[in-house]
């Protein structure tokens, strides 16, 4: 069964850490997978956080990232993580993990979505 499940959302303060994971199980290797985060604010599109190649040698990033998140994998763990440092409020969010079978593809490529984690960061 194709599922991607996340954790590590909850309640944060402004100026937090946390890490999110996302752990896979897919049809095919993890490590043939790009992974994407990607987040969907109350009333608002999701829009794209993070991405990561099949090696982990490659990332990028939205641009209201600006250094306070970092996306990671360990393919022998079938997981991927996104820490998140110095929290705002406007981070508020559900967090969905994703992956494609390529790297770099537009939000609506992807194959497979979890079904996200909620974080929440009050002032």
């Amino acid at each position: 069964q194709v599922q991607l499940v996340e954790s590590g959302g909850g309640l944060m303060q402004a100026g937090d850490s946390v890490r999110l994971s996302c752990v896979a199980s897919l049809d095919k290797p993890v490590s043939d997978y790009g992974m994407g985060w990607f987040r969907q604010a109350p009333g608002e599109k999701r829009v794209f956080v993070a991405a990561i190649s099949w090696s982990g040698s490659t990332t990028y990033y939205g641009d209201f990232v600006k250094g306070r998140f970092t996306i990671s994998r360990d393919n022998a763990k079938n997981t991927v993580y996104l820490q998140m440092n110095n929290l705002r409020p406007e981070d508020t969010a559900v967090y969905y993990c994703a992956a494609d079978s390529y790297f770099g593809s537009p939000q609506r490529d992807y194959e497979f979505w979890g079904q996200g984690t909620q974080v929440t960061v009050s002032s």
